[in-house]
């Protein structure tokens, strides 16, 4: 475990947020048009220099089993051992061999929280549009279904909180809850299903403390805040900067009033500078460490995430 609290920042002094990590969660996706198989090494690195506390923590990755309790048995079988194409449109062998750790990451921080209670990080991306047997839209296996599975299955939750800021609708989340039946122990709520436009920004800040209210009953909420609804994304376009970070602060606030733990992942963000790299991007998803760590960075809140 490594913590990094490095040039002082308005959290520095705050208590560390716990980041399930590994370098082996990284693949190349070069050719694909997404960063997002790369992304975490670079988003770890930029919360580093930036000094936000964090303390990194070993994912441990999710078996084919596992995988298997929100995707066809066989769907997984054959991504794994490269022989049909991932969500990137590849049957890459070293993309394979990181998705045990993706969504590894999401499920050890769930469990984390379900005992230690508040926040933590799961930085990765690549979950929602991944159905019962179908990759697609830069997703493979859908880390977020998995684990409210996983954990259901081991008797750890009774309800799950899917909150989805992504720009995009979860359609494959959509899609395993009707395969699986899975709708009266899971509650999603897809931003990207009624959002897309800069006129409805005021009203979905407005009302998200209320959405995120709606989740109040559940064990834990997994998080997506996805950095492509910024209003320069080549893939997004209605949230500025500044709302972007908003959006988190309500999210966290609501979460830490309510009681209930989060783990939050990165989802999707595609601005790219001429030579490839995602400063932009990596601002956004600064800014959500940030707004966590503030939000969550006293005392472990009380409550029912006190388990």
């Amino acid at each position: 475990m490594n913590t990094f609290e490095q040039t002082p920042t308005p959290v520095a002094t705050r208590r560390p947020m716990a980041v399930f990590y590994t370098p082996r969660m990284v693949a190349s996706s070069a050719g694909s048009g997404s960063p997002s198989a790369a992304k975490p090494a670079q988003v770890v690195a930029s919360w580093a220099r930036r000094g936000i506390p964090i303390e990194l923590r070993e994912p441990v990755p999710v078996t084919a089993v596992e995988l298997s309790l929100a995707h066809d048995p066989g769907f997984v079988r054959d991504v794994l051992a490269g022989r049909v194409a991932n969500g990137f449109g590849s049957r890459s062998l070293d993309v394979a061999a990181s998705l045990p750790y993706t969504t590894g990451a999401m499920l050890s921080a769930a469990r984390h929280v379900l005992e230690h209670g508040g926040a933590a990080s799961a930085p990765c991306s690549g979950f929602h549009h991944a159905g019962y047997r179908r990759a697609t839209g830069y997703c493979t296996f859908n880390g977020l279904m998995v684990t409210a599975c996983a954990l259901k299955e081991a008797g750890l939750v009774r309800r799950v909180g899917v909150l989805d800021c992504d720009q995009h609708h979860g359609d494959g989340t959509d899609a395993i809850l009707d395969q699986l039946g899975a709708r009266s122990w899971v509650r999603h709520f897809t931003a990207g299903e009624h959002y897309s436009r800069e006129s409805q920004a005021a009203e979905f800040l407005e009302r998200l403390p209320e959405i995120v209210g709606e989740m109040a009953d559940c064990d834990v909420v997994l998080y997506q805040a996805g950095a492509d609804p910024h209003v320069d994304d080549p893939l997004g376009g209605w949230l500025t900067t500044e709302q972007l970070r908003q959006r988190d602060a309500r999210v966290f606030t609501r979460l830490r009033d309510d009681g209930v733990p989060v783990v939050w992942n990165l989802a999707g963000g595609y601005q790219r500078e001429a030579d490839g790299s995602i400063p932009r991007v990596l601002e956004i998803h600064d800014n959500t460490a940030i707004e966590c760590v503030r939000v969550f960075g006293g005392s472990p809140p009380s409550g029912k995430s006190q388990r």
